[in-house]
């Protein structure tokens, strides 16, 4: 397998006429080593796989951009384009999808490395229902402007992203996005939960503002200069972040799918001690993420905030557990 070391390598890699197997991996993760195993055995049955691996949280612009959120993450392109991911470590749809997907027959039966290790639940799994209508609130009101695109507004992948992104862009409109070709649970979510069935969707304060076409009758009559909110001090916001809940944690990733360790032990103590809290994603906002930083005078993250007050970071959260101070600190 081949390990990717940037953005370059990882375009260059794409430039192939076979299937492309690209393993976003961390470390810390166990799963990972039953990945890059499933893979070698996958490479040995199909003569016509490019095995790759990216380590996610060194790469963290790429994995982002390319709706990365937890490891491991198994991305499959052809010619270019991708074309189907698996989350988790779900070693029978890996093995199912690369049957699929090959353009080469197999050399031996693909059940066998099907049967290799023990399948993981597949974080996408966890957004069934509930889950997902949860997962979906949060990623509108992710930003004050959220786009739900086909591709990334660097590189849209159909022409009505193409021409929203620059109609923002020409109104000098600042705005987040979400590239819903990364995530087929978004995409077909979304056009539930928003009763909208095409992409572009633009979201302005969490409401659905419509499609291209709406957006762009807004912006020729005015009404969207009007409904793009004023942008706020930062230094307001951040005070708003850090009370939006009684109990607050800044992490890397998400509840479902923490992004670096320390976040992930975090989420397991606060699990564990039984409190009820809220989390914003650093990773998602870079004002916030180096802004938070100076309101704090706190360098590093997670940060959990209690009542608006910072408690700290991951070492002291783990000495007031050790101590018995944490359940009092945080009220419960």
């Amino acid at each position: 397998m081949e390990p990717i070391q940037g953005d370059d390598a990882f375009a260059q890699a794409l430039q192939t006429n076979a299937l492309v197997v690209a393993h976003f991996w961390a470390d810390w993760a166990e799963q990972c080593k039953q990945i890059d195993q499933v893979l070698g055995e996958l490479g040995k049955l199909y003569s016509n796989l490019k095995l790759v691996t990216v380590e996610a949280e060194k790469h963290v612009e790429l994995s982002q951009r390319l709706g990365v959120v937890a490891v491991p993450t198994v991305l499959l392109f052809s010619h270019g384009a991708m074309v189907d991911r698996v989350d988790g470590a779900n070693v029978p749809l890996l093995a199912k999808l690369t049957e699929k997907l090959s353009k080469s027959r197999p050399i031996a039966a693909a059940s066998t490395a099907a049967g290799k290790g023990t399948a993981g639940t597949a974080v996408s799994s966890a957004t069934n229902g509930k889950g997902l209508e949860a997962r979906l609130k949060e990623l509108i009101n992710a930003a004050p402007v959220m786009l739900f695109m086909k591709g990334t507004p660097e590189d849209p992948q159909c022409g009505f992203s193409r021409k929203i992104v620059a109609l923002l862009k020409d109104k000098g409109v600042e705005f987040s996005y979400f590239n819903i070709l990364a995530d087929s649970d978004v995409r077909q979510g979304l056009k539930e939960y928003s009763d909208w069935p095409t992409f572009p969707q633009l979201y302005i304060a969490g409401d659905l503002v419509g499609g291209l076409d709406i957006v762009t009758e807004m912006a020729e009559t005015g009404e969207l200069d009007a409904a793009i909110p004023k942008k706020e001090d930062l230094e307001m916001r951040l005070e708003k972040l850090v009370k939006r809940e009684r109990v607050m944690a800044f992490i890397k990733g998400t509840r479902e799918a923490p992004r670096c360790g320390f976040s992930r032990t975090l989420l397991g103590i606060l699990a564990e001690e039984g409190v009820d809290f809220g989390y914003y994603d650093i990773l998602g906002d870079e004002e916030v993420r180096q802004g938070l930083k100076k309101y704090s005078d706190w360098p590093t993250y997670p940060q959990l905030y209690v009542n608006g007050e910072l408690l700290g970071g991951l070492d002291i959260v783990k000495e007031m557990k050790a101590s018995n101070d944490l359940k009092s600190a945080l009220g419960v």
